[in-house]
């Protein structure tokens, strides 16, 4: 299954408004999909292409001409589950347990202070985003549903996520290069696998730049940034 959102009412006055929200099955005749291979060697998503696609009425979501509303609500799901703290403690706990496996010249690596240190401040972090989330599932029960944490969320954890895996590749050294098939090879070779993924991660369901605008101006209710007049240039307001 997929959702799209199409523009059904061309001559609505906001933008935002004329915009359904569909939902329709990948069968759908006249849908082509494309495999994009990532960085990863996998298709993690591809570009779909519409021919004569045609979708009844019956798979409209919400009201025709307010799936803005409806692909905002989404949104909000998508990068809760996107920044997801108690994956990032799963993550943390694997990354200490692999710091007490691995050495180097008979030293264990959680036992070295440049490692240890590294592990203890991101490990604060993810204790800080754990409590965090229960913040608002608390929130959440009580009907305070406040939409700064939540925007937090998504931008704090992909990175955070990043650069897990980065310690991760760092604990390992050369082999946490290796390809999943090596002799050599840790973790099943999930480890660099994860590194190239998270940065996706840090782009996909938004980019860090467009979370911190969305902070910026719909949780700390900063003004936007002014819009041109059609035809008129920047370099006349010296930008």
């Amino acid at each position: 299954m997929m959702f799209a959102l199409v523009r059904t009412e061309p001559n609505a006055v906001n933008k935002y408004l004329g915009i359904s929200y569909l939902i329709l099955s990948m069968k759908t005749p006249g849908i082509e999909i494309r495999p994009l291979k990532t960085m990863t060697d996998a298709s993690e998503f591809n570009e779909v292409f519409f021919k004569d696609v045609r979708v009844p009425k019956s798979q409209l979501v919400g009201e025709r001409g307010q799936g803005w509303s409806v692909s905002n609500a989404t949104l909000k799901h998508e990068r809760g589950m996107l920044g997801d703290p108690d994956a990032s403690m799963s993550r943390m706990n694997s990354i200490l347990e692999l710091m007490r496996t691995e050495h180097i010249d008979g030293e264990r690596l959680i036992d070295m202070a440049v490692f240890r240190q590294r592990a203890m401040r991101l490990q604060a972090r993810v204790m800080a985003m754990k409590f965090h989330g229960m913040r608002l599932m608390s929130a959440t029960t009580s009907g305070e549903d406040s939409p700064l944490p939540r925007l937090i969320v998504k931008l704090q954890t992909c990175e955070l996520n990043y650069q897990l895996s980065a310690l991760a590749v760092d604990v390992l050294g050369e082999l946490g290069l290796l390809l999943p098939d090596s002799a050599e090879v840790r973790s099943h070779g999930t480890w660099p696998r994860r590194n190239m993924f998270d940065i996706g991660m840090i782009i996909g369901g938004g980019t860090a730049q467009i979370q911190k605008n969305i902070i910026a101006e719909r949780g700390l209710g900063l003004p936007r940034e002014p819009k041109l007049a059609l035809g008129e240039s920047k370099d006349k307001h010296g930008l």
